[in-house]
């Protein structure tokens, strides 16, 4: 697509947009209508194991939830309300809106092999089995208590989380990468790159050869002249 005449650092935002959208394209799955979701993205080879090309399972029926009704996110701290762990508190370590699943961190869990291999019964490992959203209530972080939320507006117009019960802001949890890097709280360090640094225009386009241009940079007197071609 052709850019607009705009100055460099308007150019490198819309070249860094566009680049955004064409990534986010690429990596999206396609699913079939009829997929199971899973503990597993459905791009791992363990998903792709248990939804093989061509097999149809068995339709899951999900309770219906609208978008304002999910007010659990990764990152929160939850209490479980039912089964063996009732009354404990975790983290929310993934979120699984397809199946109104939440896995809470260490919470409902069930040992299994992993590795097995001829004789070898592989390793006894621990993991943590999904729960339903209805299952985990919201820990009020001001009294560490479960409590019902609510979504509201503040005088400046942003959605929030509001504990029925005390009537303070729940905040939501802070977004980090999957390499643990938290990007509202990241400080640069002496080998990063600036945004002021990144922005720079350091380059000024110019209606000349490349090798003219260089010349006048470094103040070369040529006095050879190019011998004239003609293009048909």
């Amino acid at each position: 697509y052709p850019l607009p005449h705009c100055s460099g650092t308007n150019i490198a935002v819309e070249l860094k947009m566009r680049l955004t959208v064409l990534l986010a394209m690429a990596a999206k799955v396609k699913l079939p209508p009829d997929y199971r979701y899973g503990t597993n993205r459905p791009w791992t080879v363990a998903a792709q194991r248990k939804n093989p090309p061509g097999t149809k399972r068995n339709k899951v029926f999900v309770e219906p939830m609208e978008k304002d009704d999910w007010k659990v996110f990764k990152g929160d701290v939850v209490q479980v309300l039912a089964g063996k762990d009732s009354g404990k508190q975790g983290k929310i370590i993934q979120v699984i809106r397809p199946r109104n699943w939440v896995i809470v961190e260490g919470l409902n869990t069930h040992y299994r092999y992993i590795g097995k291999s001829g004789d070898y019964r592989g390793t006894y490992v621990p993991s943590e089995a999904p729960l339903l959203v209805r299952q985990v209530s919201l820990v009020d972080p001001s009294d560490r208590k479960p409590t019902d939320v609510e979504w509201r507006y503040t005088e400046e117009g942003e959605k929030v989380r509001v504990s029925v019960r005390t009537g303070r802001i729940v905040p939501k949890p802070v977004p980090q990468r999957c390499d643990g890097i938290i990007p509202e709280q990241w400080i640069d360090g002496p080998k990063d790159t600036s945004v002021d640094d990144a922005v720079e225009k350091t380059y000024t386009p110019v209606l000349k050869p490349f090798e003219e241009d260089v010349i006048e940079k470094m103040g070369i007197v040529e006095t050879r002249r190019p011998r004239k071609s003609y293009w048909y």
